[in-house]
């Protein structure tokens, strides 16, 4: 078995066109009269109006996203960008950082959660080495686009550089353009990396201006100690440089390859028109630092679900968008994205499937 490398041609272009923003594709608006259309018809249907709470809004976004008022879900595909964090050494994390490449395996094997989640929906899933400190044995559903072995410690140093940052977001977009292809209009996605939550709580900070504080959480399951080691660290971490001024600075300064990659391949899913599952924390921080490049990508994003991170509750009001689970997941991996794919569908079905009043013979609530 062998990995899949990004196609020659593909490779070709990232090398080209390294440190250029010209390529980056724009993200059209979604289609408003679909949204319209949708919601019309919703008030409709056999059933009080908005009874169906927030599925209602979820239908007429698919809608929108899809230009239609028969949306499908097509092949859905789910991605889970993986890499290490130097600042994870300094105890930010329950675990060491080796269980990232283990956990990577574990995917592979099918003995991980979302190893199962999508086995069970029927969602390909891919793994994809953004920047894992070790080399994997060769896998046909591992994809090699390791951008540096590990992020620098940045405690002490910016953890990328800005041409490993924008390399990054290249090959996040090149994955979604080598892997999804029609019919396939839909993408999951997730992570893996010990010492994410410490990037993406510092990337939240300078995104939101939320206090540091407020955007560091417990990860993988930190105690006291060791949470008031993270903010300690991070502390120090953020206090290193003057604020970034731009998100390709905070990305550079504070950023994984994985989170960079993730914010890549969001521009690009919605850019191609797809619907994007997002997953939890520190896939919603990719998303927010796509968000500043193009604003539109927010609108192709589904949140899955509000993790138990409880600093992504703030980052979903921060985004104003909500999630639509809630389950005290803070698994990561794509878990969550998976666990709303479910809902998504059914909203769907509830949309294109159900009877009018007129239809059914149904009295509708007086005038």
């Amino acid at each position: 078995m062998s990995s899949r490398p990004l196609s020659a041609p593909l490779q070709q272009r990232r090398a080209d066109a390294v440190g250029n923003n010209s390529g980056r594709r724009p993200v059209a608006a979604v289609d408003e009269a679909s949204r319209a259309a949708a919601n019309h018809r919703l008030d409709l249907l056999t059933k009080p109006q908005g009874a169906l709470g927030r599925l209602e809004p979820l239908a007429a976004q698919l809608c929108a996203v899809f230009h239609t008022l028969h949306p499908t879900i097509e092949q859905p595909v789910a991605l889970v960008f993986a890499g290490d964090h130097g600042v994870a050494d300094h105890g930010v994390s329950a675990y060491p950082r080796v269980v990232t490449m283990q956990m990577v395996m574990n995917f592979l094997s099918g003995g991980a959660a979302i190893s199962v989640l999508t086995k069970a929906q029927g969602i390909d899933l891919w793994i994809v080495d953004a920047g894992i400190d070790g080399d994997l044995p060769s896998h046909p559903k591992l994809i090699d686009a390791k951008v540096r072995r590990g992020t620098r410690d940045m405690v002490v140093e910016p953890a990328l550089t800005t041409e490993e940052c924008e390399r990054a977001l290249r090959l996040g977009a090149e994955v979604v353009a080598e892997v999804i292809s029609p019919p396939s209009n839909t993408v999951l996605l997730g992570e893996m990396g010990i010492g994410n939550t410490a990037s993406a709580a510092l990337l939240m900070h300078g995104l939101t201006g939320i206090p540091l504080d407020d955007c560091i959480g417990r990860g993988t399951g930190l105690d006291d100690r060791g949470l008031a080691r993270k903010r300690a660290v991070l502390a120090s971490a953020w206090a290193r440089c003057a604020p970034p001024r731009r998100p390709s600075e905070l990305l550079s300064e504070f950023g994984g390859c994985e989170i960079a990659m993730l914010a890549g391949a969001a521009l690009a899913a919605a850019s191609r028109g797809l619907l994007v599952l997002v997953d939890g924390f520190t896939v919603t921080v990719a998303v927010a630092l796509a968000a500043q490049l193009d604003r539109h990508v927010l609108d192709y994003c589904v949140f899955a679900h509000c993790s138990a991170e409880h600093a992504h509750r703030a980052l979903l009001a921060h985004l104003r968008v909500e999630a639509l689970l809630n389950l005290d997941m803070r698994l990561g991996e794509g878990t969550g994205a998976a666990m709303a794919m479910p809902l998504v569908r059914a909203a769907i079905a509830l949309l294109t499937e159900m009877a009018t009043f007129d239809d059914a013979g149904v009295s509708g609530k007086p005038a």
